[in-house]
């Protein structure tokens, strides 16, 4: 039986291992773009063609106060180090002095970024020149009230990004397991918007049924009819940021390309590319599955490499195997999420979430609806295995180890394997169908 090798991108490492050639049913790749030959050109040049918006120097003035949205350390694959210095000396070169710019970084609920996070994120020269603060959710004192959404959402955002002259959101799309996409509004809310106004939004994701689990409109590839998404629409527009710059990356972690401009469209055209190269159409499901996060930092920490599991199991047949490379250094964050896993079973957490929301709480509800459904073997670091075993997951610390498992727990002799050695980004749109 020939066996196939493969290498896949482990925390800040890779893993190699093999499977026999036969059992391979998919290598869920998508349709990868080539990184920009010049993302600094390329980065410019947006700024000055944007779409459906003008130029964004003739959108500033000298004398404007502006406020950049940037992303947080989990996100940290945007390579804002990379791009945020040109925005900035753009804005220098539209006559707004470093004084009057403010980068704010839009954690939402997450943590608190560290100093040393804060040069990882936006680099060493930006924060020796520009100051850099994080959002603070539960500051409720520096949160300005704008009103209500259509679905009773009471917004409240960050006050230097209201009291602004000009707001740049700046971000990553790629897919979301809950409004769809991220990026674009997302930089809003839950991004700079308070702790209230992302509990009453994010609601929204549970079923309206007790007993219903997760929203079943709240997936990847969904914004029409998600309620949460146009939620955060609304929210978004109280705020009405003058200009977007989001990134599409591909799966070497390069831009693949940059859309600048109007919030809504540019955004809108980021998530095309993503359904371009991300969406990989399948007509049969696996006995195990294989992912990746793909490396830090999209598995520093099991909450975010919750969107591995949920991509793998698209491709799934009910009660498979999902086998998940997370090596988690960070696994302990966010400090709530692991409280959510005290409860007997997943109706009883759901109903301690409908009382007592938040997001860290949604996201155990979506990896223990997984862990009911299939059965997950999680390759991790050795000091994980007490919190990977609170989660209803498997700990092993070895590909030899979670290979033999996964069969064993298969059952089959000859198990259909699929593999996603991106698999927090690729998304198996399944059809039972041939196309």
């Amino acid at each position: 039986m020939g066996m196939k090798q493969y290498s896949f991108r482990y925390d800040k490492g890779t893993v190699e291992f093999a499977v026999p050639e036969e059992f391979v049913l998919y290598e869920i790749m998508g349709n990868n773009r080539p990184a920009l030959p010049d993302p600094s050109g390329a980065y410019l040049h947006a700024l000055d063609h944007p779409i459906d918006a003008p130029p964004l120097k003739e959108i500033i003035k000298a004398s404007d106060t502006v406020v950049i949205t940037v992303s947080d350390i989990t996100r940290a694959w945007q390579k804002n180090a990379s791009t945020l210095s040109l925005l900035i000396d753009y804005l220098n070169q539209a006559g707004v002095p470093d004084s009057n710019i403010t980068v704010i970084l839009a954690v939402g609920a997450h943590r608190m970024n560290t100093e040393v996070e804060f040069v990882e994120i936006c680099g060493p020269e930006v924060c020796h020149r520009i100051r850099v603060v994080n959002h603070d959710a539960w500051d409720t004192k520096n949160m300005v009230y704008l009103g209500k959404t259509s679905r009773s959402t009471e917004v409240a955002l960050n006050r230097l990004a209201v009291e602004a002259d000009k707001v740049i959101l700046t971000g990553g799309v790629i897919y979301h397991l809950m409004v769809g996409y991220g990026g674009g509004r997302k930089s809003v809310l839950p991004g700079v918007a308070s702790l209230e106004t992302i509990r009453q939004n994010h609601l929204w994701s549970i079923s309206p049924t007790i007993g219903g689990g997760s929203s079943s409109y709240c997936q990847n590839m969904s914004t029409r009819g998600n309620p949460q998404h146009e939620d955060m629409m609304e929210v978004a527009a109280f705020l009405n940021p003058d200009f977007l710059v989001n990134v599409v990356m591909n799966y070497e972690d390069k831009i693949a390309g940059i859309f600048a401009g109007n919030w809504i469209s540019a955004w809108l055209d980021a998530t095309r590319l993503v359904d371009d190269i991300y969406c990989v159409p399948i007509h049969e499901k696996a006995d195990i599955v294989i992912a990746s996060a793909g490396g830090y930092p999209k598995d520093i920490n099991l909450y975010q490499s919750q969107k591995t599991l949920d991509n793998a199991r698209y491709a799934l047949k009910a009660g498979g195997v999902a086998v998940i490379l997370a090596g988690c250094p960070d696994i302990t964050e966010p400090k709530e999420f692991f409280r959510w896993f005290k409860y007997p079973n997943v109706f009883e957490q759901e109903k301690a979430l409908r009382k007592d929301y938040d997001l860290p709480g949604w996201v155990a509800l979506r990896h223990l609806e997984c862990c009911r459904d299939y059965q997950v073997v999680l390759l991790t670091r050795r000091e994980n295995a007490d919190y990977a075993r609170l989660a209803k997951v498997h700990p092993v610390f070895s590909m030899q180890e979670a290979l033999k498992l996964a069969y064993e727990k298969c059952g089959l002799s000859r198990p259909r394997i699929a593999l996603m050695p991106f698999g927090a980004n690729t998304f198996p749109l399944y059809s039972d169908r041939e196309a």
